[in-house]
């Protein structure tokens, strides 16, 4: 018998991140190989047309103009004030809904994930998400003691499919009084999807009609790492109306990260945000996620914090952020349409894009297909049913020819 120190809940994990894997052949590659000759579409950051680690000019400036005591200090476990009306400011712009909210800083958007299963469901509960979606969603679940079951994200017309939202929110909620849905919108990971404002209509409706049972308690995640490469800022946050004045017994929690929208992924700086008709919902939200910050990482990066809240607090800062970010978003919208046009012209198929880091070819050997891209030197992720492809890590010369190259790939699979 093998002797084991591990409590019985933790026996047998392992981390096996394919991300990672496959970025990590892809490193071996460039050094082989030449970095000009590989092709690493791997990457969950924004990378330039010369291949660097893209950061925004002016919030790499405020971050390196601040106090050095401003950095080195600790922070209020909730979060510093000023960051966390920059978060929620910034999250809403002019689209904030009628509603009670407020914030609690986290490490990163994972953080806020991580909070709202500990704290928003029991033990042995089940969490609902889409079936493509980001693959730490079901680690965070089992970390926590929960599991992770999904629902069809596309109906046979490649539209979102509301039935199966509807059918698996009625299924869980039969089972338990507690239900946590996360929807990570828009530009979802990995697709590109965003859901129209009359697809979130439908999603609202559905926890609406569930909460007429009123022993019921719903809590919406909404998933916004990736709001400010959604579009139009405005256009993109139109959905957010939709968060107010909704039954007390719906809790819609925002994951805002600072990772995507100011380049700051290593940082690890979010903010869970809570949107509620009840303030006294919002009362015990900001008391029970502060406690239990505490009780995970105590506070979090302080100089992150305050670059938000000094690029928050001036508008001529704010304007040229703004400006400089769509520049890049503008990259990656190229990028993209480069690739789906390519992507027709070689019948080969993808989950519908919207916008965002990624986009994704079904297929039903991805790992093969992978493996078979390497002798082109083109490396990508496989997940469950497809390939995904970073095109926010990908200049657009590489990117010309890719799309034929992976309809070879899938076609030689024998798929």
């Amino acid at each position: 018998m093998t002797f084991r120190l591990a409590a019985s809940h933790a026996r047998g994990k392992f981390a096996n991140d394919k991300i990672f894997g496959a970025s990590s052949l892809a490193g071996q590659a460039m050094k082989l190989y030449g970095r000009e000759k590989v092709v690493n579409a791997t990457i969950g950051a924004f990378m330039d047309e010369q291949e660097v680690l893209g950061c925004i000019p002016t919030v790499e400036t405020v971050l390196r103009n601040l106090p050095i005591n401003e950095m080195i200090s600790y922070a209020p476990i909730a979060g510093l004030p000023g960051y966390l009306q920059a978060a929620a400011g910034l999250t809403f712009a002019d689209s904030r809904p009628e509603a009670y909210i407020e914030a609690v800083a986290t490490a990163g958007g994972t953080g806020v994930i991580h909070h709202t299963i500990w704290n928003y469901s029991e033990i042995g509960d089940t969490v609902i998400t889409s079936d493509w979606h980001w693959g730490p969603y079901a680690q965070l679940c089992q970390e926590a003691l929960r599991k992770l079951a999904t629902f069809a994200l596309f109906d046979e017309n490649q539209n979102f499919n509301i039935s199966a939202f509807a059918a698996k929110v009625a299924e869980i909620l039969k089972q338990q009084d507690n239900l946590i849905i996360i929807m990570n919108a828009p530009a979802h990971n990995p697709t590109g999807y965003s859901l129209t404002d009359p697809e979130w209509e439908q999603v609202v409706t559905v926890c609406k009609e569930q909460a007429l049972n009123t022993a019921k308690r719903i809590v919406l995640l909404a998933d916004i790492a990736y709001l400010d490469f959604a579009g139009d800022k405005n256009a993109s946050r139109t959905f957010l109306k939709k968060f107010g004045g909704l039954p007390s017994n719906i809790l819609t929690v925002l994951a805002f990260s600072m990772s995507k929208g100011y380049t700051m992924y290593g940082q690890r700086t979010g903010a869970m945000i809570g949107v509620s008709s009840d303030r006294e919902a919002i009362r015990e939200f900001t008391a029970i996620n502060q406690f239990t910050s505490r009780a995970t990482w105590s506070n979090i990066n302080r100089g992150a914090m305050s670059v938000l809240a000094a690029i928050y607090e001036d508008k001529t800062i704010l304007a040229q952020v703004e400006q400089e970010r769509r520049a890049f978003y503008q990259l990656i919208r190229n990028r993209a349409d480069i690739f789906i046009r390519e992507a027709q012209a070689a019948g080969l198929d993808i989950l519908p894009y919207r916008a965002g880091f990624f986009l994704t070819v079904p297929a039903h050997d991805p790992d093969t297909v992978c493996a078979k891209l390497y002798d082109d030197l083109i490396y990508a992720v496989p997940l469950a049913r497809g390939v995904r492809i970073a095109v926010c890590a990908v200049p657009s010369a590489k990117i010309t020819g890719m799309a034929a190259k992976i309809a070879k790939a899938v076609a030689a699979s024998g798929i």
